[in-house]
């Protein structure tokens, strides 16, 4: 992500600087604000799914929590820092396999299996912070990896498109 607030801590990059076998550890568009802003937001968003409960159809509430607005700001908090921390184990294979940052790798399988992680390992990653803070039924985790991959495309189509990200997958 490309972030516009360069000049204050939030555009500091995550790795400051450092580097492995002479290389960034994340590079440049891993950066601060992204753990400043996508934390809360999913908070925010887990909040506004918990007020619609009472809207909601009984069959479709089977999987909800019986939990309060603050319970579930606390777990979109941490699924939000499950989704940034996700990121970076990805972001350091690249880095070490000489693949600048916010661009694919040069080699077509290594491209392919960079573009697979890079839609899984986020969506895997809050499935286990999620299933570790709250029973998480298994037909969860089904619709989850059907149609989380393809969301978090969209979404960095979405961000892309804003002018946020470098390259839109």
């Amino acid at each position: 992500m490309v972030c516009t607030c360069s000049g204050c801590a939030r555009g500091w990059p995550v790795d400051g600087g450092l580097t492995f076998r002479g290389r960034r550890l994340f590079g440049g568009n891993k950066r601060v604000c992204g753990f400043l802003v996508l934390p809360p937001a999913a908070a925010a968003a887990f909040v506004v799914l918990e007020s619609l409960r009472e809207r909601i159809p009984e069959p479709l509430m089977a999987g909800w929590w019986p939990l309060g607005p603050l319970e579930y700001a606390g777990l979109g908090f941490g699924c939000g820092v499950a989704f940034m921390a996700a990121e970076l184990p990805n972001s350091f294979l690249k880095r070490q396999l000489g693949v600048p940052p916010g661009r694919a790798p040069d080699r077509r399988w290594l491209r392919f299996v960079a573009f697979a992680i890079d839609q899984l390992d986020s969506v895997v990653r809050v499935l286990l912070a999620l299933t570790l803070l709250v029973p998480v039924h298994a037909a969860t985790w089904l619709w989850v990896l059907l149609f989380g991959p393809g969301l978090h495309a969209g979404f960095s189509l979405l961000m892309y498109r804003l002018g946020l990200k470098v390259r839109a997958a």
